[in-house]
């Protein structure tokens, strides 16, 4: 049996953020629209959600699974050790496409750090994903919709079409900005590791780092 199809009516959105709702509630996984692709969904305190998202996308365990917030003042409910410099780069890009990988806290279970003891949280800046969230009212697995290693999605058909039989539910919203990923980068010290460099150039960051530490 396929995923279930949602199509986001704009004008009266609740009815389909609530049937996602009840899909992640029940522990399963959906695909919605971010800021560049479509990802996967899955509540990130459940461990067995968590572990079908690997199996989802055929991922090797061993990576941490990115996290999206409604807002920055959940942050510290996952990461601990967040440096007034991580905070300057919230000030500066989020909302938006940077991922900031802190280290977990204690209570964040391994299948979602993968074993690293680190996790990456985002803010994203589409509006939509940023409504799912907070009727949610809790954070959202963020990872990619695609097999591991294959190309990123930008909408909704192309999702049933090679994750269809793995996801409960996919929610249309359209079609999604594509273009580059999301930047991600390693604040866990005080210092700026650049992971992946996406829409937020390195140099952004560095300069934004830089005019922080110069000011203290």
């Amino acid at each position: 049996m396929g995923a279930e199809i949602v199509t986001l009516d704009p004008a009266h959105p609740e009815p389909a953020f609530a049937r996602c709702r009840d899909v992640i509630g029940a522990g399963g996984v959906i695909a919605y629209p971010t800021d560049t692709f479509y990802a996967l969904g899955a509540d990130p305190k459940n461990s067995g959600a968590v572990k079908r998202l690997f199996e989802i996308k055929g991922r090797e365990p061993g990576q941490p699974i990115l996290l999206l917030l409604r807002d920055r003042s959940m942050v510290r409910e996952w990461a601990s050790g967040v440096t007034a410099e991580a905070e300057a780069l919230m000030d500066a890009f989020w909302p938006g496409p940077l991922t900031l990988v802190f280290t977990a806290q204690p209570s964040v279970h391994q299948e979602l750090t993968g074993g690293t003891g680190r996790i990456g949280l985002r803010v994203p800046g589409n509006t939509v994903t940023r409504c799912l969230l907070d009727a949610l009212g809790t954070a959202l697995t963020g990872t990619s919709a695609n097999r591991s290693g294959g190309p990123d999605l930008q909408t909704a058909r192309e999702v049933a079409g090679m994750l269809g039989e793995s996801v409960e539910l996919v929610l249309d919203a359209g079609r999604t900005a594509g273009g580059k990923a999301s930047t991600v980068v390693d604040v866990a010290a005080r210092e700026l590791k650049m992971i992946r460099e996406g829409v937020v150039s390195e140099q952004e960051l560095r300069d934004t780092w830089l005019k922080f530490k110069n000011k203290g």
